[in-house]
């Protein structure tokens, strides 16, 4: 038996098959139904086999792989695709994510991979100098906001616990002093889980009041805080997940710094206003903050995965994360990339940031900025315009949230007839305990005629179930 020719050099056998399946889904992004065309069954079908007892051609199994599952893969790339608040691929970084993929960097280590820790650092000071923050701030790449809070939280747990004589990292939290965590009500889910993640507890967080928009009340955080003294962490959020959102950073960090608490910014989408001229202002005094989460594949349009957790404490963040080993090649004078994030082997995320970046400079960035709140406000003014559809919150970003008839049922139901339909993909959402359609516009490909034909089927949907009634 033998596997010789599945490992051939000859990358020209199968290289062009890959090209092939490549081309035919980047070409069909602008056509193809957004919804994925089989279902979980379906797809399970389709690969259900038994392991082969003999090696197969790669240019086969790449041939399988292809046929097998684009039925089932939903055009997250479309620009009619409108839910979870999902990016494009601008085509400089989906280039330099190939070429990642290719060269295979575990970019850890800087003295190992120094192409890879270099770009980082590079991308990483381009990103501060787009969304004003802090010259000295150190930056991580992980996988997406999740990791981004994680990361951002764990330098924050790290850093008020040494402010009260307690090495987490070596001591654990048994005995530690209590961490008080305060976090808007209105708060993105991956902040509970990283709470959960660090041993805090998601549901031991005082949860702070939010207004008809979903911003915080600072005079209940500035409560909150009084009521007990400690070790402080105060999560606020730079675009709420459903209406786009902002805190008031300036009162809040104020409110915070005053009882020396720790201010992570949730900023997966809206950090990147940041570096929009008509939306900037919306982030007034973030920057005033100790730890940003934010992720390059929303608003930056970068291939997954690319989280990117930022931290204004350079020592609290190496701290957290900090370890070696005896086979590690470690840079003895500048923190590796591992020394910031979670992870220890982890692929070359900073090649595809630093392409996006390169590509459209500062003005390119804040071109797509300004487009993607446009097209939100075309949908804001088409759907108004709709008898029974009730645009529910300021659209002062990229979100988009409606509900139709006042009427939970029928809301989800549109959601469920729009997504069926493969015209577009919008998401259902709760949103202070009514039912709504969520749209993110995040894509840089979306047209003003996706806007079109995105409305006319919420129409079409909408006059469907009223008739059938």
């Amino acid at each position: 038996m033998t596997d010789d020719f599945t490992w051939s050099r000859d990358h020209d056998q199968w290289l062009g098959r890959v090209d092939a399946h490549i081309r035919a889904w980047l070409s069909s992004s602008a056509h193809r139904p957004v919804m994925a065309r089989a279902n979980p069954h379906e797809v399970t079908n389709a690969f259900a086999e038994p392991l082969p007892e003999q090696p197969t051609p790669v240019a086969e199994v790449i041939d399988l792989l292809a046929t097998r599952a684009v039925p089932g893969l939903t055009a997250m790339d479309s620009g009619r695709f409108f839910g979870f608040v999902i990016g494009g691929m601008h085509p400089a970084a989906l280039g330099a994510d190939l070429l990642a993929t290719t060269w295979d960097q575990n970019s850890g280590l800087r003295a190992v991979t120094p192409s890879a820790a270099v770009v980082e650092e590079v991308a990483g000071s381009w990103l501060k100098q787009l969304l004003g923050l802090p010259e000295q701030a150190t930056v991580g790449f992980v996988t997406g906001g999740n990791m981004a809070s994680f990361a951002g939280l764990a330098a924050a747990r790290h850093h008020v616990l040494k402010q009260h004589g307690w090495n987490v990292e070596e001591l654990g939290l048994q005995g530690a002093p209590r961490i008080r965590v305060f976090a808007s009500d209105e708060r993105h889910v991956t902040i509970d889980s990283s709470l959960r993640y660090l041993g805090l507890g998601s549901q031991t967080a005082r949860f702070i009041a939010t207004d008809d928009q979903g911003r915080m009340d600072v005079a209940d955080l500035q409560a909150g805080l009084a009521a007990d003294a400690g070790p402080a962490i105060v999560c606020l959020a730079a675009g709420n997940v459903n209406t786009g959102a902002f805190d008031d950073f300036r009162r809040a960090i104020d409110v915070a710094h005053a009882h020396q608490a720790w201010v992570h910014v949730d900023g997966a989408f809206g950090l990147w206003a940041a570096a929009t001229p008509t939306k900037k202002s919306l982030t007034s005094g973030v920057e005033r903050a100790d730890s940003w989460s934010t992720d390059a594949h929303k608003w930056l349009n970068v291939p997954y995965d690319s989280g990117i957790v930022i931290v204004a404490h350079p020592a609290s963040h190496r701290e957290a994360f900090q370890a070696g080993a005896a086979y590690l090649v470690q840079d003895l004078e500048s923190a590796d990339p591992m020394e910031f994030v979670p992870e220890f082997s982890r692929r070359a995320r900073g090649f595809a940031v630093w392409a996006a970046l390169r590509s459209m400079g500062r003005s390119g960035v804040a071109a797509l900025g300004e487009r993607l709140c446009s097209n939100a406000s075309m949908f804001e003014e088409q759907l108004a315009g709709i008898d029974g559809c009730e645009v529910v919150n300021d659209v002062v970003l990229n979100q988009v949230l409606v509900r139709f008839d006042d009427d939970d049922d029928l809301t989800r139901q549109i959601v469920t007839d729009v997504v069926s339909s493969g015209v577009a993909y919008v998401s259902p959402t709760t949103f202070k305990g009514r039912g709504g359609m969520r749209i993110s516009v995040c894509n840089g490909w979306t047209t003003r005629s996706d806007v079109d034909l995105t409305v006319t089927a919420i129409a079409t949907a909408l006059g469907q179930r009223r008739g059938a009634k």
